[in-house]
C-alpha cells in the first residue's frame, strides 16, 4: 500500500509546439511515398468527434448505454503550403504559371513533432511524433486585405477528415502518437529515418504494421 503523491519533482508535464512538419500526397496504391517538408506551420489541431453516448431504457429504466463510433477531424494552419499539397487542396496546374481550382482532392497523410516537457527540464524533456492516416483537405478561405501599418501575412486553415486505416490487433484508426521518452531511442531512430529520409533513401509515412515492426 502507498500513499498518493502529488506534484513530485519531474513529473509535472506539458506539451507545446509544433514543428517538423512533413506532407505525404497519397499514391493510387494507398502508400504515402515521398514526403515532403512543410515550413510555415503555425498550427495542428486534433478535433475528435463523435463516441457519443445512446442511451436505451426498458422496464422503465436506463438499460444500456452504447457508444457510436469516434471519428477524427483536425486543422492545420500555416503560412504556405508546399506545392505538392496543391492536388490535396482541389488544384491542378492547367499551364505553366496557371492554377485552376474546384478540382480533385487527393488524400494524403501528414507528420509532425510536438515537444513534451517537464518542471526539470523544460523543453528538453522529449518530445512527441503525431502521425495522421487518411487525411482529406476541405476547402480553405483566403483573405487578401490591403498593406496598412499593421501587415499581416495570410494564415489560411484547412478542414481535415480522415478515414481510418487498420491496426493489427485494434481498431481502425487515424492518428498515431509515438513518445520519445517511452520509446527505445534506436527503434525510434529507425522511424524518423523513414519519415523525415536519408542520404540514401526517400522519406515516406510507414503504415500502421511497419511502425509495429519497427518497435519490436
Amino acid at each position: 500500500m502507498a500513499k498518493l503523491v502529488f506534484d513530485e519533482l519531474g513529473k509535472r508535464f506539458y506539451e507545446t509546439g509544433v514543428s517538423n512538419a512533413v506532407l505525404f500526397v497519397q499514391a493510387d496504391n494507398g502508400t504515402y511515398p515521398k514526403g515532403v517538408a512543410w515550413n510555415g506551420i503555425t498550427t495542428a489541431d486534433e478535433k475528435p468527434s463523435g463516441a457519443e453516448s445512446n442511451d436505451q431504457y426498458a422496464d422503465n429504466i436506463k438499460y444500456l448505454s452504447l457508444t457510436g463510433a469516434e471519428k477524427f477531424e483536425g486543422t492545420i494552419e500555416a503560412f504556405s503550403s508546399p506545392k505538392e499539397f496543391d492536388e490535396c487542396d482541389g488544384m491542378a496546374a492547367i499551364a505553366k504559371g496557371v492554377t485552376a481550382h474546384q478540382q480533385n482532392r487527393k488524400s494524403f497523410g501528414f507528420a509532425f513533432k510536438s515537444i513534451l516537457g517537464n518542471d526539470v527540464k523544460g523543453n528538453e524533456y522529449g518530445y512527441k511524433l503525431h502521425l495522421w492516416y487518411g487525411c482529406k483537405a476541405a476547402p480553405s478561405e483566403r483573405s487578401h486585405k490591403t498593406v496598412n501599418d499593421s501587415p499581416e501575412p495570410q494564415n489560411p486553415s484547412w478542414s481535415i477528415t480522415s478515414t481510418p486505416v487498420p491496426i493489427p490487433g485494434h481498431k481502425p484508426a487515424s492518428v498515431l502518437t509515438i513518445t520519445s521518452t517511452e520509446v527505445d531511442s534506436d527503434k525510434l531512430a529507425k522511424i524518423e529515418e523513414a519519415i523525415y529520409g536519408s542520404d540514401s533513401a526517400d522519406s515516406h509515412l510507414p503504415t500502421p504494421q511497419q511502425i509495429i515492426e519497427m518497435l519490436q
